[in-house]
Order: C-alpha cells, then sequence, then structure tokens
C-alpha cells in the first residue's frame, strides 16, 4: 500500500536522523492536505450550506429550477414539499431537496424595461 512506503521511511528516518527527518517526510503531506482543505473542501462545503439556507427559505412566489430542469412559480411549501405551478392551471409537486436554484419573487427586471 501506499502508507507502508512512508510509515517506513518514518520509523527509519526518526531513528537515525530524529525528528526533523521526520517532519521533513511527513511535511509535504501535510502541506497538500491543508492546501486542499481551503482550495476544495470548504469552499465546496460552504457552497451546499448556503444552497440548503436558500432551500429553506423557499416561499410562496419565488420562481424555482428542479433538478429536471423544470422551471416554475412555487404556489404552496411545507417542511419537505413545494408546490410549483410549471404552466398556468398545471400544479406539481416537488421535494424540496431537489431544487437547484430559487430566484426571489420579483427580484429580476425584464431586460427591455
Amino acid at each position: 500500500m501506499f502508507i507502508t512506503p512512508i510509515l517506513a521511511a518514518a520509523s527509519g528516518a526518526a531513528a537515525t536522523g530524529g525528528t526533523f527527518a521526520m517532519v521533513q517526510t511527513m511535511g509535504p503531506l501535510l502541506i497538500m492536505f491543508v492546501a486542499f482543505y481551503f482550495l476544495l473542501i470548504r469552499p465546496q462545503q460552504k457552497r451546499a450550506k448556503d444552497h440548503a439556507a436558500q432551500i429553506a427559505a423557499v416561499k410562496k412566489g419565488d420562481t424555482v429550477v428542479t433538478a429536471g430542469g423544470i422551471v416554475g412559480k412555487v404556489v404552496k411549501t411545507d417542511d419537505q414539499f413545494a408546490d410549483v405551478e410549471i404552466a398556468p392551471n398545471v400544479k406539481v409537486k416537488v421535494v424540496k431537496s431537489t431544487l437547484n436554484d430559487v430566484q426571489p419573487a420579483g427580484g429580476a427586471k425584464p431586460a427591455n424595461d
């Protein structure tokens, strides 16, 4: 496995070169983990948290896009579901967790106005 040579190198280095050699061996791995955390993991967690808050705040009148690409206006909501009007007099019940995007009611102006 990948970890076995590292542990063997670290234990051999520790026996001959002391603590500095072990830090020198493990240092690049630690730096890579910190870089991955700040560049990949942390931003993804922040996006997921913001998306969950946005979905929880869905209210009547908001325009939503579902995971299937259906665009509609929210007519009614409860804890898990939202009734979305996708055409005049056509309403579907969707699970809130499947909503991809939420545009607040009255948030966007038409382009030519």
